[in-house]
């Protein structure tokens, strides 16, 4: 089987910016969870599907088979949107088989990052990590994403985003935000990209 190592946390945490740095290492593919709800969300707006009806949401997600490449994701507006119809059990479930697929179609081995994946979409992952950091540091890391990407922000506002994200998120009856019980848990509050990389290497061994 595809060796996997999972890698969990909230927005803001590192996830992404780690999870790329170790497949590198590794030699890994590199799978963005999040990216898929993205793309469902921003499909579902395009095709004006109302992000409250969640039987509508999971028939599109069913027929998701790709990532959309475009920056139109990483926007809030569709980080906001995929966050909300990810607590649809429906769509989950209907989303699942593609995160594994994707996980698994490389020969060598592939890092996940997401909110679930040590928990559900690979439980036996053999590496399981979960990334966390304080809202405020996670805020002003996003406000600098932001805004080297010239999207117009400001810190209260992503900051009160962020927070109602993790809500959302760590309370949703399915699949909630939540270490597995066996993940290695790093805060990257004060740290940087670089030590958070480093830390995972020396734990990981092949």
């Amino acid at each position: 089987m595809t060796d996997i190592v999972a890698i969990d946390g909230p927005a803001g945490s590192g996830k992404s910016s780690v999870a790329k740095a170790i497949a590198q290492e590794l030699g890994f593919l590199h799978v963005d969870t999040g990216a898929i709800y993205r793309s469902l969300a921003f499909a579902a707006l395009r095709a004006g599907i109302s992000l409250e009806d969640p039987g509508a949401v999971a028939q599109l997600a069913a027929s998701l088979t790709q990532i959309n490449p475009s920056p139109e994701i990483r926007t809030e507006k569709i980080g906001d949107a995929a966050s909300k119809i990810s607590r649809y059990p429906e769509v989950r479930a209907n989303l699942l088989d593609l995160q594994r697929r994707f996980g698994l179609q490389s020969k060598t081995g592939a890092v996940l990052e997401g909110r679930d994946i040590g928990t559900v979409v690979f439980p036996e992952a053999r590496y399981k990590f979960f990334l966390t950091a304080s809202p405020e540091q996670r805020a002003k890391r996003r406000l600098l994403e932001l805004q080297q990407r010239g999207e117009p922000a400001n810190y209260e506002d992503v900051l009160k985003d962020l927070k109602e994200r993790d809500e959302r998120d760590q309370n949703r009856s399915i699949a909630p935000l939540i270490p597995a019980k066996d993940a290695v848990l790093i805060d990257t509050s004060d740290h940087s990209l670089e030590q958070v990389t480093q830390k995972i290497k020396d734990l990981i061994t092949y």
